[in-house]
């Protein structure tokens, strides 16, 4: 079995969770009366919805960076999972370069690990200072912190991530981020991400809190050194309640299915629940599982219906 790498994951979540940013693009409804009896619109549960979903993948960009940085951390000392324990590898020199994290937040934040060796706790701080634009085109500012129990690839392992003044592209997120090592060696590889006191706020004061975990599982590509063929399943759910005390959770009704190779979701269903109301997004639309970047958005047992355009 091949050694998973964190960077595949990292390609798949980041693909996976911003996939749920909800810009609604109406391209087709019925003309069926709007159900109203929880007190919003159709257009009032889409907004929402496409809210709610922001609030989720607000965090998404900090799980992206901690997973590269842990990666990496974690390759430096040599872990993996055959073989290998959390005390490191003997005579291997522990040299972190974050030549991958570097690729995607550019050259100008300064990242500090303490203790500099292969030793643990560790803590790795990633500091953005005051502006730093990202070779992604985000400017973000700020800590990120992330404290390790083990290697994160190590069965077991927790990673903490805080966040200290932390913004990306002025929007100012808080709270603590929590990956835990789930898999059991040789067949399940999988993770576990809780967000706890999460939260999100715009520059213009509008914002949200949010928790919410999810798992991530390889389901297939485990056994090839292809990382094109890896494909991950997506479970969890998750909870904003805006600013107004309107709460909104999200929850995957029916396995998401990821794959690599693709840059959008191929399978699955999310369910987004607005008081007494459910809306339903269809991943699968409307090629079954092939690979597309439409999604259908449905309620009112179906009878409502909207396209939407994934990023």
């Amino acid at each position: 079995m091949k050694t998973i790498s964190l960077n595949r994951i990292t390609i798949a979540l980041s693909a996976i969770f911003l996939s749920t940013l909800i810009f609604i693009s109406c391209q087709k409804e019925n003309s069926m009366p709007a159900n109203n009896a929880d007190g919003l619109t159709d257009e009032q549960a889409a907004f929402y919805s496409d809210e709610s979903a922001r609030a989720e993948a607000s965090f998404d960009d900090a799980d992206n960076v901690a997973f590269i940085a842990a990666d990496e951390e974690g390759n430096a000392g040599g872990f993996g999972f055959e073989g290998r324990s959390a005390s490191g590898v003997a005579g291997r020199p522990y040299l972190p370069r974050f030549f991958e994290l570097r690729q995607r937040i550019g050259d100008c934040a300064t990242i500090t690990v303490t203790p500099n060796d292969s030793t643990y706790p560790k803590t790795v701080t990633i500091d953005f200072g005051d502006s730093c634009v990202g070779n992604d085109g985000k400017v973000r500012k700020g800590k990120m912190v992330l404290h390790f129990t083990a290697p994160v690839r190590h069965p077991g392992s927790v990673v903490t991530l805080t966040f200290v003044n932390y913004y990306v592209n002025n929007i100012h997120i808080e709270g603590t981020k929590i990956f835990r090592n789930l898999s059991e060696p040789p067949a399940l590889i999988k993770w576990s991400i809780e967000t706890l006191n999460g939260k999100v706020t715009f520059p213009n004061g509008r914002g949200y809190m949010y928790d919410g975990i999810k798992t991530v599982k390889q389901i297939a590509g485990m056994n090839t050194n292809t990382v094109l063929d890896d494909v991950f399943q997506i479970t969890g759910n998750s909870k904003t309640v805006f600013n107004n005390g309107l709460t909104i959770k999200l929850r995957v009704l029916d396995p998401i299915i990821k794959k690599v190779v693709c840059p959008w979701r191929s399978e699955g269903t999310l369910g987004i629940q607005i008081n007494n109301r459910e809306l339903k997004l269809d991943y699968g639309f409307p090629n079954n599982g092939n690979c597309d970047n439409k999604a259908l958005l449905t309620w009112n047992n179906g009878n409502n219906q909207r396209v939407i355009i994934l990023p």
